[in-house]
């Protein structure tokens, strides 16, 4: 290799700042004017070749001065800017660990208005939210065709009472006084003919009459007694047992039909089968309601049950009797305080979550809270008095388990810890922390055990 080539290798693979590449530079122009002179080339040209040649030495360790810099730049900031980590505090204090989730209020004491009538609505006489007492009007359906059908019912009721009447005074009446007329008569005729057959036997006994006219008398006698039988057969005939049978049965079949068109004009007035709060109000005036289908629900909401939705991994931490808190978003900053009465019985699916629903009973003062509302629920599950305690955001996971960076002597040191009860923001630490120690809060920058770091106040 050239000599004045190797000079520039040489300078290419150095890190020497500019001066020193300055020196390197006219060295080199040195060695240049020896090796011409050497070689026998004259003078003058000899000094344009080298002052060529130390100009282009000169660009060349200009260009590899700027990269070189640059790379000296950054290693010297590399070692000295640590990165900026925030920190918090471990603490002791008294830590509630709580259940949040989501449920919907319900009254405890309810019941549900339906139709039994199907109608029109003509008029609703309440509004939704309104306290009603039991026996009020709610709803009232157009009774269109009702007034019509009860007064025919109550003519058919009364000619089956005027049938029975007339059953139970032996039949029709022209009929019944014309036997009657004839059994008089028959009665008197066979007294008078009794006598006669009497006298006429004492006669024939003194051989005053003859037996003939005895006999003639007796048949008499004998025919008007037949005939009074007959007459009293036949005014027997005209009602039997069956007859009146019949016509009491008609007399109930009538009142009957009185009773029920009078219990559908009844029906066109919906009322309150409780006392309450009037809630879920589905009739409207002008719709046509159908039988069961629903006008309106009616409840007692001094005191309520709210359904809290609980996801099924997380149902172990729940307990009959534990306080829980209710929250309305649309009233906020107010809430409700009651206890949970009773565990699922069961897993049912909520959309995409496998709850289980916990009743619990609230308190609500003045009513304010209304059924069907859907709320936000914490489930207190522990407290604990004096825990160690750090932002839940300050644990980290990794292939070994849980633990967090904590400040020592300007250095990040990974501490496996264990975790007890928590709160919505916080979580106890049983092991791995002391208090009064600092942990990193989570930040961009990726971590690493041992790194140096600028704790950010």
């Amino acid at each position: 290799m050239h000599p004045l080539v190797s000079q520039v290798v040489l300078l290419r693979n150095s890190s020497l700042q500019e001066s020193s590449l300055v020196s390197i530079a006219h060295i080199a122009r040195d060695n240049a004017v020896r090796i011409a002179h050497n070689q026998g080339i004259p003078g003058q040209v000899r000094w344009y070749v080298v002052q060529i040649k130390i100009g282009v030495v000169k660009k060349l360790l200009w260009l590899l001065a700027i990269p070189l810099a640059a790379l000296g730049w950054w290693a010297y900031h590399r070692n000295h800017d640590a990165p900026q980590v925030a920190f918090a505090k471990v603490i002791r204090e008294t830590l509630v660990s709580t259940l949040p989730t989501n449920g919907k209020v319900e009254p405890i004491e309810w019941q549900a208005v339906r139709v039994e009538q199907a109608g029109l609505v003509s008029k609703v006489t309440v509004q939704e939210g309104q306290t009603v007492s039991q026996g009020a009007p709610l709803v009232i359906l157009s009774d269109t065709g009702l007034q019509a059908d009860l007064e025919a019912a109550e003519a058919r009721a009364a000619q089956a009472q005027a049938d029975l009447a007339t059953i139970d005074a032996g039949g029709k009446q022209l009929e019944l006084t014309t036997i009657e007329s004839d059994l008089a008569r028959l009665r008197v005729e066979k007294e008078h003919d009794q006598k006669e057959y009497a006298s006429l036997r004492r006669l024939a006994e003194k051989q005053a009459a003859s037996m003939l006219e005895v006999d003639e008398m007796k048949n008499k006698v004998e025919a008007a007694d037949m005939a009074i039988s007959a007459l009293e057969k036949r005014r027997a005939a005209l009602v039997t047992q069956a007859d009146k049978t019949v016509a009491l049965a008609r007399v109930r079949d009538a009142q009957a039909a009185v009773e029920l068109a009078r219990s559908h004009i009844a029906q066109t007035v919906i009322h309150a089968p409780i006392g309450g709060v009037v809630y879920e109000l589905a009739a409207r005036p002008g719709a046509w309601l159908n039988v069961g289908d629903l006008v309106a629900n009616v409840g007692q909401i001094d005191r309520l049950r709210v359904r809290v939705y609980v996801d099924e991994p997380e149902l172990g931490r729940v307990a009959e009797g534990q306080p829980v808190s209710i929250a309305w978003d649309a009233l906020p900053g107010r809430t409700w305080q009651g206890s949970v009465q009773r565990k699922p019985a069961n897993i049912v699916a909520l959309g995409s979550r496998q709850v289980g629903e916990v009743l619990c009973t609230i308190e609500n003062p003045g009513r304010v809270l209304l059924p069907g509302t859907n709320v936000d629920a914490h489930i207190r599950t522990a407290t604990v008095n004096d825990a160690l305690s750090i932002p839940k955001e300050c644990l980290r996971r990794d292939a070994n388990g849980v633990g967090v960076f904590e400040l020592r002597g300007g250095k990040l040191a990974w501490r496996a810890v264990r975790t007890g009860v928590s709160s919505v923001t916080r979580v106890q630490i049983l092991d791995g922390l002391a208090e009064g120690g600092e942990v990193a809060l989570p930040t961009e920058l990726t971590l690493y055990d041992g790194e140096v770091v600028t704790p950010q106040r």
